[in-house]
């Protein structure tokens, strides 16, 4: 891990322009390449002789402690989030309303499911972002074995794989849309720190106009709104919402009965 560090700190920050916007690639970015090419690449002998040093008991043991690993940031931005108190009381409202935006995953994501083939799994595939209060509702709702269950967890899977690096490409490139940076920032704060943390960074990189402790202040703040509105939301807005567009998209997009599959639920 200390390699991988001090070769992700020499690589630096680089930017470059594309069309309208910047694209920012952080030090976290490289860092996680290298370590899921390590984990996961299949590159050769090399890759092999290097996967002995990080063995499969080694990547099961490191998720849970990625939490412990953040929390010294949470504290960080917690301090930067006191000088910024005034300006987030000011846009409270915006906070709480920009949390009915996590929905929009849903009108996004779910044609584009049907569209690949999926059947129930869309439901639990495109309910939300899929961190780990989704991955919660829905496995206890649906069991882990079920469509439902197999979705949530392979939008997780791929967001822990792949979440860090597309949030802190998005995060650079997001000031193209001309929107207010500290709508982008809350935009950031999408339950997962790791995500939040890589698209922050890089937003303030690539803005100039706010300070980025006030970036940093507002995407840490919609996180931790995020995690603690985002299960209530997805247990009783985002479910409800995506079954009933799921019945009635279904037959629309695969034609014949498609939205009347049984599901293998395990409700308590």
């Amino acid at each position: 891990m200390l390699v991988i560090v001090i070769i992700a700190e020499a690589i630096g920050t680089i930017e470059f322009p594309i069309g309208p916007g910047t694209v920012v690639l952080l030090p976290l970015l490289f860092a996680v390449v290298i370590g899921v090419t390590i984990s996961y690449s299949v590159l050769g002998k090399y890759i092999k002789t290097l996967r002995q040093f990080v063995d499969k008991d080694v990547s099961i043991l490191s998720s849970p402690l990625l939490i412990i690993a953040l929390m010294p940031l949470g504290v960080k931005y917690g301090t930067q989030v006191g000088p910024s108190f005034e300006s987030l009381v000011n846009s409270g409202a915006a906070f709480i309303l920009q949390e009915l935006g996590n929905l929009g995953t849903i009108f996004l994501a779910l044609p584009l499911a049907l569209l690949l083939g999926l059947k129930r799994e869309a439901i639990g595939s495109a309910v939300s972002i899929a961190r780990e209060p989704t991955l919660g509702v829905v496995t206890d709702k649906y069991g882990i074995e079920s469509p439902e269950g197999r979705g949530v967890l392979g939008t997780y899977l791929t967001g822990t794989v792949l979440g860090t690096i597309f949030f802190g490409l998005l995060g650079g490139f997001a000031t193209a849309t001309g929107l207010d940076p500290h709508a982008l920032a809350m935009a950031c704060g999408t339950g997962s720190a790791s995500m939040m943390t890589a698209c922050s960074a890089s937003l303030a990189t690539a803005v100039e106009s706010v300070p980025d402790d006030q970036i940093l202040s507002f995407a840490a703040t919609s996180n931790l709104l995020t995690g603690i509105t985002g299960l209530y939301v997805v247990l009783f807005i985002g479910l409800p919402l995506i079954n009933f567009l799921y019945e009635t998209l279904a037959p629309l997009i695969r034609g014949g009965s498609g939205g009347n599959e049984t599901s293998e639920e395990g409700s308590n």
